[in-house]
């Protein structure tokens, strides 16, 4: 909006925005080594129960005793035991996105610093030492950490999207906004590994929405492919917030362009987290980042007005 429209918006902060993260801009395996680098620094051994439990799982759903034992473990709602894998996935995605200093209910109910209670609950489970009830423990830190769901519901629950915001993400993500920091797993992480496959993204993107995918788009449109020199000649006015915690970071502005498009890095910080509401548990890094925004906010005000005042009295 700043860059389209300079003379409508006097300034933007864009608050865990990957700019980078587009096709032909960043490491297609980027976002995943992230949210695996979270888990990985509250404990090692969280990390490898994550990594060892995807073949624990698959085993099991490979047999009706099996089956039968998840049942059990997850208590799922309606025994949709197949959509176990998914839920773990996305758990992890979310959980990391949304590791906040304070409990938060975004996406959903989530108690403060999320990577390590679900870390916590994996190192010293409550429901027994095997693989899959420390996931199950790990995974009521993000789906039931208020305690008042009777069952795991399953994937394409009514409430999994309380906005209503992932089609029109998954409408984004598939025609101009192609993210491709995020379409790849290497064998480090703590998913199934899934190689970058560009072609094959785009064709699934396809028979979804009935629209060709435009990878190239929005870094012709705007100047992607050399956005730092583009924001440095032709920008202003521009605060790019990144928490290092927030796997899109990635992808994100991390080192100041000019006097005026500056960046602001946080290695505690979540996605967006600067633009929460304040609450009297923050810490003091956050609060630090949020006055930081609001004095160069002010100082875009003052030159603003400074100028407005200069044109009239030459008008």
């Amino acid at each position: 909006m700043r860059m389209k429209y300079p003379h409508i918006v006097m300034g933007a902060v864009a608050s865990s925005a990957p700019i980078l993260g587009l096709n032909g801009l960043s490491d297609p395996y980027s976002f995943y080594n992230v949210v695996s680098n979270d888990f990985k620094s509250e404990s090692k051994h969280c990390y490898d129960v994550l990594r060892n439990s995807w073949s624990e799982m698959y085993k099991a759903l490979a047999t009706d005793a099996g089956r039968a034992r998840l049942n059990q473990t997850f208590n799922m709602c309606k025994g949709n035991v197949d959509d176990i894998p998914g839920l773990v996935e996305k758990a992890l995605i979310y959980g990391s996105m949304m590791d906040y200093p304070t409990p938060s209910n975004f996406l959903t109910s989530l108690p403060a610093y999320p990577v390590k209670e679900i870390c916590r609950a994996i190192d010293h489970p409550t429901s027994g030492n095997d693989t899959v009830s420390r996931i199950k423990d790990a995974m009521t830190i993000y789906y039931n950490s208020t305690g008042g769901l009777a069952c795991f519901p399953g994937a394409g629950a009514e409430d999994d999207d309380p906005y209503g915001m992932f089609p029109g993400w998954t409408w984004q993500a598939c025609t101009e906004v192609i993210m491709t920091m995020s379409y790849g797993i290497s064998n480090t992480t703590v998913f199934p590994p899934d190689p970058f496959n560009l072609t094959a993204y785009l064709a699934g993107c396809l028979a979804t929405t009935g629209v060709p995918p435009r990878p190239h788009w929005i870094q012709s449109y705007f100047g992607g492919y050399d956005i730092r020199n583009v924001l440095k000649r032709s920008g202003s006015n521009i605060i790019f917030f990144n928490g290092l915690r927030d796997p899109w970071s990635a992808g994100g502005i991390l080192k100041s362009i000019s006097n005026s498009i500056i960046a602001l890095v946080e290695p505690k910080g979540g996605h967006h987290v600067d633009l929460r509401f304040s609450t009297k548990e923050d810490p003091e890094w956050l609060k630090k980042v949020r006055r930081q925004e609001m004095r160069i906010i002010a100082d875009w005000l003052k030159q603003y007005y400074s100028d407005e005042a200069i044109d009239s009295m030459m008008n």
